[in-house]
């Protein structure tokens, strides 16, 4: 839907205080654009997607601000208006999540707008009438609009899910999850490939780089012993604070968290570094991992990177690192490589 359509439909709607929820780079400028009286934030989850999403508005000169946190509901509880243009496809509990908190960042009265891209969508008025009771959906043209308001009061929900793991005839582990992470709910045949494919030696220091919950590092941190330390780096703040939870859930004691777009403010030296990139992004953020991964270990490190592009990634690894050994395991590609040793 364009900028003037959507204008249109909301006429008189959307009153300030704004928040966007979620959304692509352009949709959230486009919905800055469109509504640019009074104060507007961007809530996003994650910090990759903040920065991109401060590039668009700075190109068009919009003054919305981006906040970062991992839920909706960290924000302050004090918007008029929720506008959350929701994805084609996308996460379905994350959806639900985001209902669910959008009721308690808002005013009493105040307004929720789900802008669908479906021309019919029966998910968005079943799912909103559950929290916010009646929904009126105006005619929009392209895509639905949803508008509910709060009413009342109603506890805190969260979706989350706990799922246990095994791996290799070890321990098992728990680990809670929550939508909006990689892999909500369970243990993915990718990130079972590279535990299976690792060599971690007692005291050994470990990154594990887009960790999500923490599987990987966390199991891997069983591998290097009391005497090891893992160092746990995610772009996305809810899965920071989950993998904070599971490690110490799991026993884990000598660890960190970090959260940041690109692996800033981690101190080089590892032995190990574990990548499991999103594939959806292409190769963009797989290469930066391996960028990365190769200023952050230590002469002799091993770098483990899972994928299911190995025609395009495995010759970036094989640029960094040199000779690389790929591992054929449940339909996915292991890339294990090690950064040269220093010469004597």
């Amino acid at each position: 839907m364009n900028q003037e359509n959507l204008a249109e439909v909301l006429a008189g709607k959307v009153r300030p205080p704004v928040a966007i929820v979620l959304g692509s780079p352009r949709e959230v400028a486009d919905l800055a654009a469109a509504f640019p009286e009074g104060d507007i934030v961007c809530y996003q989850m994650d910090l990759y997607q903040a920065d991109r999403i401060r590039e668009a508005l700075a190109e068009r000169k919009l003054a919305a601000k981006v906040e970062s946190a991992a839920d909706l509901w960290d924000l302050p509880n004090d918007f008029q208006t929720l506008i959350y243009p929701a994805p084609l496809g996308g996460e379905r509990e994350l959806k639900i999540d985001m209902i669910e908190q959008a009721f308690h960042v808002l005013r009493p009265r105040g307004t929720f707008v789900v802008l669908s891209p479906y021309e019919t969508d029966p998910f968005f008025p079943a799912a909103m009438k559950k929290v916010f009771g009646r929904v009126h959906a105006p005619a929009a043209g392209d895509g639905m609009v949803f508008i509910c308001h709060r009413d009342g009061e109603r506890p805190r929900r969260r979706h989350e899910l706990i799922f246990q793991v095994r791996a290799l005839e070890g321990p098992s582990f728990r680990f809670l999850s929550r939508p909006g992470i990689f892999s909500y709910g369970r243990f993915d045949d990718g990130a079972r490939a590279l535990v299976e494919s690792i060599t971690v030696e007692p005291g050994d220091r470990i990154l594990d780089l887009g960790c999500g919950c923490g599987t990987n590092g966390i199991w891997a941190g069983r591998l290097c012993g009391p005497t090891g330390h893992v160092t746990f780096v995610d772009s996305n703040l809810r899965a920071v604070a989950l993998t904070e939870h599971n490690a110490r859930a799991n026993g884990l004691s000598a660890f960190e968290t970090v959260a940041t777009a690109n692996a800033d403010g981690v101190s080089s030296g590892f032995d190990v570094i574990l990548a499991n990139p999103p594939y959806y992004a292409q190769t963009t953020i797989a290469q930066r991992f391996i960028e990365r991964s190769q200023e952050l270990l230590r002469p002799g490190g091993r770098f483990y990177l899972v994928t299911k592009q190995p025609d395009q990634v495995g010759p970036l690894v094989a640029e960094a690192f040199g000779l690389t050994e790929p591992v054929l395991r449940r339909g996915y590609t292991v890339l294990c490589a090690e950064t040269a040793a220093t010469s004597h």
